[in-house]
């Protein structure tokens, strides 16, 4: 599906965040929004969740104008909000439990659940896995909801280094299966430069869009990512030029 987003604006109070914002995902495209902290980047996720009605603009889903909350969208916020009195079986088939489909659900979840890297782990409480599980169980229960535009907003932020690089890999090999629109939101250069199709520099106060770029359609490895050292300084450039939202 196709998502694309014309002259969004949002304000709280007398303070201008979004201004204007443009931009669209291509059915399948992964694309990252990256920009300094507090500059409105979460905010215009809420805005395609439903959870934050905008002051100006619209966007569409395969030129269908949505309004509120949609069923086009999956949203993963930066913690996995996992229930920890509830198995990962059940975690995971949370959203087919709302709408009363929980047998399907689970027989999709199980099957899925060696590609997640969870298999034996249906049965266990959040407590008993790793961060790193953790979030990969998060992602199950957003790619299973029926949703074709996944929002992902800083999802391996909270990991450590080593468990953010290794699920980055897994989601790099997880891409082309789950076959879904991906708009992430992300701090980290490297990690937009090595999951994305495209990257859009947001700047701040209030928030635009400032810079577009388009990277090449490669086989992409950590020893490819290692050799971008001239695009990752001109990001780094672009958002060291921008003012820090207090």
């Amino acid at each position: 599906m196709k998502l694309k987003i014309q002259g969004l604006s949002v304000s709280f109070a007398d303070k201008k965040i979004l201004d204007h914002v443009d931009l669209s995902v291509e059915n399948g495209e992964f694309v990252s929004l990256i920009g300094a902290s507090g500059c409105g980047k979460s905010t215009l996720l809420n805005v395609l969740a439903g959870l934050i009605k905008p002051n100006a603009g619209e966007f569409l889903v395969d030129e269908q104008l949505i309004h509120g909350v949609s069923a086009h969208f999956a949203y993963m916020p930066q913690d996995d909000l996992l229930l920890p009195w509830k198995t990962i079986l059940d975690n995971v088939t949370l959203y087919a439990q709302l709408h009363h489909d929980k047998k399907n659900a689970e027989q999709k979840a199980i099957s899925e659940l060696t590609a997640f890297g969870l298999s034996g782990y249906e049965h266990a409480y959040p407590h008993e896995l790793s961060g790193g599980m953790r979030q990969r169980a998060a992602f199950l229960r957003t790619t299973l909801c029926q949703a074709q535009i996944m929002l992902l907003d800083e999802p391996f932020g909270a990991l450590d280094v080593i468990t953010r690089h290794e699920m980055q890999d897994w989601l790099l090999r997880m891409r082309s299966e789950l076959g879904k629109t991906t708009l992430m939101v992300t701090h980290d250069i490297d990690e937009a430069l090595y999951l994305s199709d495209r990257i859009l520099v947001l700047g701040s106060q209030p928030a635009h869009i400032v810079k577009e770029i388009i990277l090449e359609k490669t086989e992409k490895s950590r020893d490819w990512l290692f050799e971008q050292g001239a695009l990752r300084k001109e990001l780094y450039a672009i958002l060291s030029e921008e003012p820090h939202a207090s």
